[in-house]
């Protein structure tokens, strides 16, 4: 079994038995001593690993940090461990104190679902506010497979790793100034553009002007990305599903019922779909984001659950909504006209999903 099966096996795991698990000691037991043994460091080895490794604060002695993973005789990387339900945000301030009178290069930061990677990219020896490696066990995307690869004990290079690091931080910073861009375009931004098709003075009541018009082109692009995309995907699937000349054909009645209700999904609510999905980027992995389409709305759930609403987009009457959700299930809706308007709620979408993860349920 490769690297990327055994992850992948861990996930599954978490998935079944995080809801037992009732302590901090038992998300060790039970999420984090097998994350580590997936990254082929024996867990009751201290040359390898040690438990409550002692981390002196200033005058505060005796002071420990969960795990210290070892190579070559001393820390490499600190872990601190939560309970599972607990949320990250509120204790990162104690792995950074750690990591300051450590001579370990990274620090790991997790509940046993959600792994926070650290470094000292920005100021030797001090570690960075953000991570610049996060994902969930159970629902960790190939890339970020990649990334954590490296971090096994076989393929463990400090120089290659810090190398990576600094890509992934910058990635990451580029990535959120992108989106941020698209949903919400700067002053200077906008007067970069402005200042391409406009040839007169670009005062700040042409720039408020202009901004409108930059989104909507962000926003007209994509979709038109995204129809392209739809079309080939549909071209090809109606050359896949031709029979062969002289080959008979048989249709299930039930199979027929599903197509005819499959119908009913028009191209404007998988384009409104995906656009949707490509907001939470980022946010959740976007394998977990499925729809079901029904008479009168169509909804965007998360992990295929009516339980877990993100959002309807009401497209079938002569004015359209997108409605989205809370953690109680209460849906506020508010009027588009089209597509292209859905970029305008990037964030609610997004805190939609955040409080379903940061549900204990």
């Amino acid at each position: 079994m490769d690297f990327k099966d055994l992850v992948r096996q861990l996930g599954d795991r978490v998935s079944r038995v995080k809801e037992n698990v009732l302590t901090e000691e038992a998300t060790k037991n039970a999420l984090i001593m097998p994350f580590l043994q997936t990254l082929g460091y024996d867990v009751f080895n201290p040359l390898e690993v040690v438990p409550e490794y002692v981390t002196d604060i200033g005058t505060k002695k005796g002071e420990k940090i969960d795990y210290a993973i070892m190579h070559n005789g001393a820390p490499s990387i600190l872990v601190e461990c939560k309970h599972h339900a607990q949320n990250l945000d509120l204790h990162d301030g104690q792995l950074l104190r750690y990591f300051h009178v450590s001579k370990a290069k990274f620090g790991i930061l997790t509940n046993g679902i959600v792994y926070r990677f650290y470094s000292d990219l920005v100021e030797p020896n001090k570690m960075d506010e953000k991570p610049f490696l996060e994902f969930r066990i159970d629902a960790i995307k190939d890339a970020q497979v990649e990334e954590l690869k490296k971090f096994h004990k076989s393929y463990f290079d400090l120089e290659t790793i810090s190398e990576t690091a600094s890509v992934l931080m910058y990635l990451g910073e580029l990535r959120a100034v992108v989106q941020r861009e698209i949903t919400d375009p700067s002053d200077e931004l906008t007067k970069h553009f402005t200042k391409l098709v406009y040839e007169g003075s670009v005062t700040q009541k042409v720039l408020d002007k202009f901004r409108g018009y930059v989104r909507h082109t962000f926003a007209q692009y994509i979709n038109d990305v995204i129809s392209e995309r739809l079309q080939l995907a549909s071209v090809a699937q109606t050359e896949a599903s031709v029979e062969p000349q002289g080959i008979a054909q048989t249709t299930d009645p039930q199979t027929e019922s599903d197509t005819s209700a499959k119908l009913m999904t028009t191209q404007e609510e998988l384009e409104g779909f995906i656009i949707v999905r490509s907001l939470l980027h980022g946010t959740v992995d976007l394998k977990r984001i499925a729809y079901r389409d029904q008479q009168s709305f169509f909804s965007v759930l998360l992990d295929d659950n009516n339980r877990k609403p993100i959002c309807k987009l009401w497209y079938n009457g002569s004015k359209k909504y997108i409605g989205i959700f809370d953690l109680n299930k209460s849906e506020t809706k508010y009027p588009i006209e089209s597509n292209d308007d859905l970029f305008n709620y990037a964030s609610q979408l997004q805190g939609a999903v955040r409080a379903y993860l940061d549900s204990p349920n």
